[in-house]
């Protein structure tokens, strides 16, 4: 139980570093360069990690890396940048906020981890409260819009199921940091074609560190590390508070105050995300998931080895052999010391 409750606030680093990035964005980086601003918030990130990872994809984890930084990266940040532009924010949002209860129905089919009564209602009234919160869905509805929005939230939850199957028993930095340098290079690719890079100053580079660093690079690895430990019903229920945290802090930046009906869906928001995880009332039923099990439809749980397992030998599809150029890779070459002569 302690365990679960440590991986739960860790998880819970992510959403709200997502949350806190729509007033960075909003804020410090220029508003004319999407598809730049999501290569130079994908890129630098799992460059900054890679020296850690000390780990190369092998065999078929190099196609399997490749669809996942598709799908939580590159697809998923062209997507949601795609639906700000066709949809008003209060509507995009209003879809986007059902991404734990797509999160809980795709694990069922992916990963056999069946939803409970608990993770649906908490997911169904946590998303109509910060449909209350974020205002309602007034604006033009524009269909393509809305389908590039779901696009993004479907692009999400399947890309963070199938990395908690196809990732276990690898290291979780060496998954994040491959993921997010592949999606990086694709996004980095489509920006270059569309122009130039847009210009820096102070003030967008401290943007940019944060988005990529803290809101990337940090959020990634709590995000996919929660997913091995923790069921994804859990995870997905925390991921309620990355709306709940762009509208607190946007409305503190703004020097707002929140409206009596926003107040109580906040309210109802925190409490369906602690009645989710179970910290209120009794914890929601599972099976103890050992980090790296997988469970799949009609079967038992498959065990692996865990994160910090060696990624060598029979069942891992992860190679320990050194990044070209690494500290590791300069000691793996050095000249051998003689043997000491026998006596």
């Amino acid at each position: 139980m302690e365990a679960n409750r440590r991986w739960l606030a860790i998880t819970a680093v992510a959403p709200i570093a997502w949350g806190a990035n729509y007033v960075v964005t909003r804020q410090l980086l220029p508003a004319d360069a999407l598809l730049w601003g999501s290569a130079l918030r994908a890129l630098p990130a799992g460059l900054v990690l890679l020296p850690f990872a000390r780990a190369l994809p092998h065999g078929s984890q190099w196609w399997r890396t490749a669809v996942l930084s598709v799908l939580n990266v590159a697809g998923f940040f062209a997507l949601v940048y795609a639906s700000a532009q066709l949809l008003p924010s209060n509507l995009a949002s209003s879809i986007m906020a059902l991404s734990p209860l797509a999160l809980i129905l795709a694990a069922w089919p992916l990963i056999g981890e069946r939803p409970g009564v608990r993770s649906v209602t908490g997911a169904v009234v946590g998303a109509g409260a910060l449909v209350l919160v974020l205002g309602g869905t007034s604006g033009t509805l524009d269909p393509v819009g809305v389908l590039v929005a779901i696009a993004a939230l479907v692009s999400s939850s399947v890309g963070a199921l199938l990395g908690k199957r196809w990732t276990a028993g690898t290291p979780l930095l060496a998954s994040t940091a491959w993921q997010l340098t592949l999606g990086g290079l694709m996004l980095t690719v489509v920006a270059a074609i569309g122009g130039p890079p847009p210009a820096m100053d102070p003030r967008s580079a401290a943007g940019f560190a944060f988005t990529s660093l803290i809101a990337t690079a940090l959020a990634y690895v709590c995000w996919f590390g929660g997913l091995r430990h923790l069921p994804a019903a859990r995870v997905g229920a925390l991921g309620m508070l990355n709306p709940l945290t762009g509208i607190l802090l946007g409305t503190v930046a703004a020097g707002e105050s929140l409206t009596t009906v926003q107040s109580g869906g906040i309210v109802v928001v925190l409490v369906a995300v602690a009645w989710s995880t179970g910290v209120i009332g009794r914890a929601p039923r599972s099976r103890a998931v050992a980090p790296g099990t997988v469970t799949r439809p009609g079967r038992r749980p498959r065990a692996a080895a865990g994160p910090d397992a060696p990624c060598s030998g029979p069942g891992s599809r992860w190679s320990r052999r050194p990044i070209p150029g690494s500290r590791a890779d300069r000691g793996s070459r050095s000249t051998p010391s003689p043997p000491r002569p026998s006596r």
